[in-house]
């Protein structure tokens, strides 16, 4: 098989395994409701937790990230190609998994921020990178329990410190892709929150509150905040 073929195949396979809407499908099969209907209206693992509970919103987490882990290292696997494309494929498959998330083909191109696959996907690709980025969401959410603010600080150190431990190494002619992808992937994510970032700037977004339980009773239901044709409120969206 030729390489741009394979290319094309990693890319195809990654995309579909990273639009697998999983938070959509936690919350029908086991909360019987339409994420898109609930919450902030997010199809992700911080609104499963919002509108269900703390357990279903890890498990979430987990599959996303999943997606991300499976994507990198599975497809080189089965997949494999010459030494000096392996990186450009795996970051290849960690981007199209990721896109796959943020604009799923299975619910209209729509997703979630992306924050989760890319975890799992950086986790296999960049495990030093990820664990900096790691602690600078902890340390954000810590100090103010904002998953979307805390995640665009994590997107920033990831960028920040690919570039510090790399350095010169991640623009050589097998890796440049890694070092392009420590930057425009974390810009996307960034990107993907352009409206808690105006929420956040207007002193409106509000910090992550967990249901105890996995559904709350109907009253606190009709108490959220409308949700408009496009599957999305005005309010919280992380």
């Amino acid at each position: 098989m030729a390489p741009s073929q394979a290319f094309v195949i990693t890319a195809g396979l990654a995309y579909l395994i990273g639009s697998i809407p999983f938070s959509l499908l936690i919350a029908r099969i086991f909360g019987k409701i339409d994420l898109r209907s609930h919450g902030s209206g997010n199809v992700g693992a911080t609104n499963v937790a919002r509108t269900m509970s703390a357990k279903w919103g890890a498990f979430a987490l987990l599959l996303d990230a999943g997606k991300g882990m499976t994507a990198v290292g599975l497809i080189p696997v089965l997949m494999v190609m010459a030494p000096e494309d392996v990186i450009h494929q795996k970051v290849l498959a960690a981007v199209m998994a990721v896109v796959g998330h943020m604009y799923s083909c299975w619910i209209r191109f729509r997703g979630g921020k992306g924050v989760a696959t890319a975890l799992g996907a950086v986790t296999v690709l960049a495990p030093q990178g990820m664990l900096i980025a790691l602690v600078g969401f902890i340390l954000a959410f810590l100090a103010t329990r904002i998953v979307s603010l805390s995640s665009i600080v994590a997107a920033a150190v990831f960028a920040v410190a690919q570039l510090l431990i790399g350095q010169n190494s991640l623009w050589k002619a097998n890796t440049w892709s890694l070092g392009v992808f420590s930057v425009v992937v974390p810009a996307l994510i960034i990107f993907q929150h352009r409206s808690n970032i105006l929420r956040l700037l207007r002193g409106e977004e509000q910090k992550l509150q967990l249901r105890k339980s996995e559904r709350q009773d109907s009253d606190e239901t009709a108490s959220e905040p409308p949700v408009n044709s496009m599957g999305k409120n005005d309010g919280i969206e992380t």
